[in-house]
C-alpha cells in the first residue's frame, strides 16, 4: 500500500531527483496521486449530482406538455454510463497511441463539423448552427472537436519543436490547422464554443513556448476578430451584449433580456441554503433552458449559496488536481494536453457561471457534467478518461498504481 505523505520520486530534472518528496500535512495538496484520486472523484460527483439537478429541473417541463417526469433523467443516465464507460476504456490507452492518432481525430472532428453546414444534414438551436441530425440520432461535432484540439495541438507543436524550420514556417502548420478548426465552428455562428476553442488553441500555443510578442498580436487580432463577429453579427447576438452590460427596457424584459432577468431571480431566492431541492419556482416555465444553460441558476435557487458554492468547489478541486499532475509530469505532451483539458472544462465552467450571474451575456453554453446535453457530457467524460490516461503515467502516481 502507500502512504498519503511519501512519493516515489521527483519528476523535476534536478540532482535531487531521487530523493522521495515529503507530502506531509498541507502538503498533502500537492501529491499527484491524491490529485489523481481527486480528480475521479470531482469528476464523478458532478456528473452525479448532474443528473440529480437536470431531473429537478427539468421534471416540471416535461409533466407539461404530457410526457414522463422521468424522462430526460434516464436519458442522461443513458448518456452518462456511455460516458463513463468511453472514459474508462480511454484511460487504458497508452499515451502514445492519442499522439499518434491525434491527427485523424482532428481531420474527422472538422468533417463531422462541416457537416453541420449542410442541408437535410445540419440542424439549428438557438441561433446556433451547431448539430448533425441523421436519422434518430442528432450530436454536436464541436464537442468532439475540443477533444481532438486538446490532442492534436501538443501532437504539431511538439512536432514543430524538431524541426530546423525557420520559426515563422515552423509555427504556421499548428497555426494555420487550428484556425482552420476554428473556422469550422464559427462558420455556424456557435460563438460560446468557438471562444472555449480559442482558449484551448491559446493555452495549447502559450505552453508549447510561442513567442510573447506573438502571441499578444494573435490575441489583439482575435480580440478584434471578436468584435467584428459581434458587431456584424446577428441582431440577437448583439442585442444580447447590451442587455447584459445595459439597461434593459420593458420590451426587452420580455424578449432578450427575459432569461438573464429570470435566472438572477432565481439565483436571488436561494439565500444561503436555497429554497429546498426540487422547490425552484423559477423552473415553471419561466426560466428558458434551466436543464440546460442555466442549471447553475437552478442550483443556486434550490440549494442556495453553498450548493452553488460546492459545485464551483467541484471546479477547483478538478482544476487544480489536473494542474498540479501536469506540473509534476515528466512527458511533454501529457503535460501539454493535461493543461489543455484543464482551460477547456474550468474555462467553460466559469463562463456558464458568467453568464447566470449575469457577468457575461447569453452564450449558450451547458456546464460540463452537469447540464443535460448528451454528446457534451459524453465528451466531457472522454476528456476526463484521457486526462486520467495521461496522469497514470506520471512517476508518482505509475509506481503507487503498480504496488496497489
Amino acid at each position: 500500500m502507500v502512504t498519503a505523505g511519501t512519493s516515489f520520486s521527483r519528476d523535476a530534472d534536478d540532482p535531487e531527483s531521487n530523493r522521495p518528496a515529503d507530502y506531509s500535512g498541507w502538503r498533502c495538496v500537492f501529491n499527484p496521486l491524491w490529485c489523481y484520486y481527486g480528480f475521479i472523484i470531482a469528476v464523478g460527483a458532478l456528473t452525479l449530482f448532474g443528473l440529480m439537478m437536470v431531473f429537478s429541473s427539468s421534471s416540471v417541463d416535461l409533466v407539461a406538455s404530457g410526457k414522463s417526469p422521468w424522462n430526460q433523467l434516464i436519458t442522461q443516465t443513458g448518456y452518462a454510463l456511455g460516458g463513463a464507460f468511453i472514459a474508462f476504456v480511454l484511460s487504458r490507452v497508452p499515451v502514445k497511441f492519442f499522439r499518434r492518432f491525434a491527427a485523424v481525430a482532428l481531420g474527422i472532428a472538422i468533417v463531422m463539423q462541416l457537416l453541420t453546414m449542410v442541408p437535410g444534414i445540419g440542424s439549428s438551436a438557438g441561433g446556433n448552427v451547431g448539430w448533425v441530425h441523421i436519422g434518430s440520432v442528432r450530436w454536436q461535432p464541436a464537442e468532439i472537436l475540443k477533444w481532438a484540439v486538446c490532442l492534436w495541438m501538443p501532437t504539431a507543436i511538439l512536432a514543430m519543436r524538431k524541426t530546423k524550420l525557420p520559426t515563422v514556417k515552423a509555427w504556421a502548420v499548428p497555426i494555420g490547422v487550428f484556425l482552420l478548426a476554428f473556422g469550422a465552428v464559427i462558420v455556424g455562428k456557435d460563438l460560446g464554443t468557438a471562444m472555449i476553442v480559442v482558449l484551448i488553441g491559446a493555452s495549447a500555443l502559450l505552453v508549447g513556448g510561442l513567442p510573447i510578442s506573438w502571441f499578444l498580436g494573435l490575441g489583439g487580432l482575435g480580440v478584434v476578430g471578436i468584435l467584428l463577429l459581434f458587431v456584424t453579427g446577428n441582431s440577437n447576438r448583439m442585442s444580447r451584449i447590451l442587455a447584459a452590460y445595459g439597461t434593459c427596457t420593458a420590451e426587452q424584459a420580455q424578449g432578450v433580456c427575459y432569461q438573464s432577468i429570470h435566472g438572477a431571480y432565481a439565483m436571488a431566492s436561494g439565500g444561503l441554503t436555497g429554497v429546498g431541492l426540487g422547490n425552484s419556482r423559477e423552473k415553471w416555465n419561466y426560466l428558458p433552458a434551466a436543464h440546460n444553460d442555466f442549471i447553475f441558476a437552478v442550483i443556486g435557487e434550490e440549494l442556495g449559496f453553498l450548493g452553488a458554492l460546492a459545485v464551483v468547489l467541484g471546479f477547483v478541486v478538478m482544476g487544480w488536481c489536473l494542474i498540479n499532475i501536469a506540473m509534476h509530469h515528466r512527458d511533454a505532451y501529457a503535460r501539454m494536453v493535461i493543461m489543455c483539458f484543464v482551460v477547456w472544462i474550468v474555462a467553460q465552467a466559469l463562463v456558464n457561471i458568467g453568464v447566470v450571474v449575469g457577468l457575461l451575456p447569453v452564450m449558450g453554453l451547458p456546464m460540463p457534467f452537469v447540464s443535460y446535453g448528451g454528446t457534451a457530457l459524453v465528451m466531457c467524460l472522454a476528456a476526463a478518461g484521457t486526462a486520467v490516461a495521461m496522469a497514470r503515467t506520471q512517476t508518482d502516481i505509475k509506481a503507487a498504481l503498480a504496488k496497489a
